[in-house]
Order: structure tokens, then C-alpha cells, then sequence
């Protein structure tokens, strides 16, 4: 099967389970976000000279697919994602975000004190990039519940909590290297 399907030619495109909607729906932008999200995750990843920071990037990448093939699917179609094993986001995905934002607060003393200009290095430029592209997605989703479309709670909060530790990744890797 190739990648040019040419289904998508009439401006629709499908959820998960085959439902066809317009790629302007609400569903499909803040997948979009998302996906756009996780390109700048996979940069900053790429340029990353730190191990440990690229590690903890591609699992949140990881969680990332699971949380926008929940998004890829209409309400009506919850149980059956569920029913084959998806994983929906849980307050446990948002725990550990917001314990990695603690640890960096307390152990790496890392904190807010003032605004940063983007820019230090590539490493946290790129990581400043994702997080606006993080802040983005966060707005889409939030779209999609206001439009009175089903949206889990927990991926509003998992996305706010990822652009703050995505700001707070680029202050790590500029401390680290000597810019902060």
C-alpha cells in the first residue's frame, strides 16, 4: 500500500476506526498540533547532545503517539479503541511530567525567576521551539472541547505540564552548558 492513498484528495481525511471528516475538522487541527509537536520533540531530540535529556524526549515522543491516536478518535468510537488495547492518557502520564518538573526544580535547581530569551544554543532553541509548539497543540485541544467535542481532561493537562518541562529541559542544557 503506498503512502499516496489519494483519498485524502477531496480535503477529508480519517479518524482512526474509518470515519471520514473534513481535514479543517477540529479532531484533525489539534492531531495536527500535536503531530507538529512531536517533529520539534524529535529535533530537539536530534540535536541533543545529552543522553539523559534525549532519553526522556522520546519517551514523552512515545506517550505522544498514544495521546494523538486518542485524539484521532471520534467519541463513538472510544470503546472500541479502548477494547484494542490503546492506551488513553492517565493521571499517572501527567504525574511523572510534573515529578520530572520537580526533580529539575529541586535537584538541578532549575526555576522560573524571569522570562528567557530563546536562543543560548541550537540544543535550547530547539527545546524552545517544541514548547510553543507544545503551547499550540494545548490551545487546539482545548478548541475541540469548547467546540463540544469530546476531550479527555488529561491531555489539556499532560500538554500544559510537557510546555513547562520542555522550557525547563532548555534551562537544564543551557546551565549545563555554561550559558544560563
Amino acid at each position: 500500500m503506498s503512502i499516496a492513498t489519494q483519498t485524502g484528495d477531496d480535503g477529508s481525511t480519517s479518524l482512526l476506526f474509518g470515519r471520514r471528516v473534513p481535514k479543517t475538522h477540529p479532531r484533525v487541527v489539534a492531531n495536527g498540533a500535536c503531530d507538529e509537536l512531536n517533529a520539534a520533540l524529535g529535533m530537539a531530540r536530534a540535536f541533543c547532545g545529552f543522553e539523559d535529556v534525549a532519553a526522556r524526549i522520546e519517551a514523552i515522543q512515545r506517550e505522544l503517539v498514544d495521546l494523538m491516536g486518542e485524539l484521532a478518535t471520534d467519541e463513538a468510537d472510544l470503546e472500541r479503541y479502548v477494547a484494542k488495547g490503546y492506551r488513553c492518557v492517565d493521571v499517572g502520564m501527567v504525574d511523572a511530567l510534573t515529578a520530572q518538573i520537580h526533580d529539575l526544580e529541586e535537584r538541578e535547581r532549575i526555576s522560573f525567576r524571569h522570562w528567557a530569551t530563546p536562543g543560548a544554543s541550537r540544543e535550547s532553541a530547539v527545546l524552545d521551539l517544541a514548547r510553543t509548539a507544545c503551547r499550540r497543540a494545548e490551545r487546539e485541544v482545548i478548541t475541540l472541547g469548547e467546540r463540544g467535542l469530546r476531550v479527555n481532561p488529561e491531555i489539556v493537562r499532560y500538554l500544559n505540564r510537557l510546555s513547562d518541562l520542555c522550557w525547563l529541559f532548555a534551562r537544564w542544557i543551557e546551565t549545563r552548558q555554561g550559558l544560563a
